[in-house]
C-alpha cells in the first residue's frame, strides 16, 4: 500500500510518503510560529506533493492520508476532540473534507502516540507482540496501549493515550491538562527548563549559562559531573520509571516500548527503567521487557498503512 503520512508533533510536523514498511521520502516542517493549523494546511499540501514528486509517485496511486495528532482523536470519525493548547483551531476544521477536496484522498486520523505504536507493531520493535504499551518522551509524554492486537481507545477516545497524564506526585507541578503532578508535568520537554531553574543550586550549574535548556544538554552536563544536572536527570528517570509501572498495572502488557527524542540516551534510560520495573511492577506471570522503539521519530509516520487498513 502507498500512503501519505503526517506526524503532527508539538513543534514540528513530520511529512512522508510511505509504501508498506518503508518511507520513500520525508521531511519535517517547523510549526512553532504557526498561528493555527488552518494557516499551514496549504504548506502541508504543497510539501506532500513535493515528496510524491521526489519519490516518483502520484496522488492517484495513494490509498489515503494518515494523520497522527497530539490530542484526543475520535478515530471513528477522524475528528479532533481536544488539542491541549496546540493547534487550537483544529477542533473546528473538517480535515476529512479538506483532504478529499485538496488531495482527492480519504483521511484517517489518530492520536500521535497510538499511531506510533501502530508503526512499531507493523514495522518495529513490537512486531509479533499483541499486548504492549508505549511511552513517547519528548515535548510532552505520550502513551498508547494495545491489548490482544488492537489499540485501546475507549468510549470517549481517551483510553490508553493519556499515559503521560497519570499523576506521579499529588503535591507536584501543575500540568497543562489542569491536573497536579502528571508525569508530563514532572519530566517532559516543556516542563524541564522550569524544573532545572527551580533547583536551589541552579546558579552553580553548568546549565546556568545555557540559553536553551533541553534533555540533551541535561544529560551531557550530568555526564560531566554537574551535580544539579545529575539530580534533575535522576528525578526524570524516576518519574519515567514510575510512569512505566503505572502503565503496566493499568494495561497488563508483555512489552513496554519507550520512544521519542529523549531516547537518544537509551543507554542511561532503559537500564534504569528496566531495573525499576523488575523491582516494583506486579507481574506474577513473568518478566516484562522494556525496550527502545526501533523506528525512532519515524514510528508514527510508519503507522500510516496499518491505520488506513484498520476496520473502523
Amino acid at each position: 500500500m502507498l500512503a501519505l503520512s503526517l506526524d503532527m508533533g508539538g513543534t514540528h510536523i513530520g511529512c512522508a510518503v510511505v509504501r508498506d514498511q518503508k518511507i520513500l521520502a520525508d521531511c519535517s516542517l517547523a510549526t512553532e510560529s504557526a498561528s493555527g493549523l488552518a494557516s499551514i494546511l496549504p504548506l502541508i499540501a504543497q510539501t506532500l506533493q513535493e515528496l510524491l514528486d521526489q519519490s516518483g509517485e502520484t496522488l492517484s496511486a495513494c490509498a489515503g492520508l494518515a494523520v497522527g495528532f497530539p490530542g484526543i482523536i475520535d478515530a471513528r470519525t477522524s475528528r479532533i476532540l481536544s488539542t491541549l493548547k496546540k493547534y487550537e483551531d483544529a477542533k473546528e476544521l473538517d480535515l476529512v473534507a479538506w483532504s478529499k477536496e485538496v488531495l482527492g484522498l480519504p483521511l484517517r486520523m489518530e492520536n500521535d502516540a497510538r499511531m506510533a505504536l501502530l508503526g512499531e507493531q507493523f514495522a518495529g520493535s513490537a512486531q509479533g507482540v499483541s499486548d504492549v504499551v508505549m511511552m513517547t518522551l519528548g515535548t510532552g509524554i505520550g502513551g498508547a496501549a494495545m491489548i490482544h492486537g488492537r489499540l485501546l481507545r475507549g468510549a470517549h477516545a481517551q483510553a490508553g493515550c493519556l499515559g503521560g497524564h497519570l499523576p506521579v506526585d499529588y503535591r507536584g507541578r501543575l500540568c497543562k491538562c489542569g491536573n497536579i503532578g502528571c508525569a508530563e508535568a514532572e519530566a517532559s520537554g516543556w516542563a524541564l527548563p522550569g524544573i532545572i531553574r527551580e533547583h536551589p543550586a541552579f546558579a552553580t550549574s553548568l546549565l546556568a549559562t545555557e540559553p536553551e535548556l533541553n534533555f540533551r544538554k541535561l544529560f551531557d552536563a550530568a555526564d560531566q559531573g554537574d551535580q544539579v544536572a545529575w539530580e534533575v536527570r535522576q528525578h526524570c528517570l524516576k518519574v519515567w520509571a514510575a510512569n512505566a509501572v503505572a502503565l503496566i498495572h493499568a494495561y497488563d502488557p508483555e512489552v513496554v516500548i519507550m520512544g521519542g527524542g529523549v531516547l537518544g540516551r537509551a543507554d542511561v534510560i532503559l537500564p534504569f527503567v528496566q531495573a525499576h520495573v523488575n523491582k516494583y511492577a506486579w507481574a506474577a506471570w513473568g518478566t516484562l521487557v522494556v525496550c527502545a522503539a526501533e523506528l525512532g521519530e519515524k514510528a508514527a509516520l510508519l503507522g500510516a498503512v496499518p491505520l488506513l487498513l484498520e476496520e473502523r
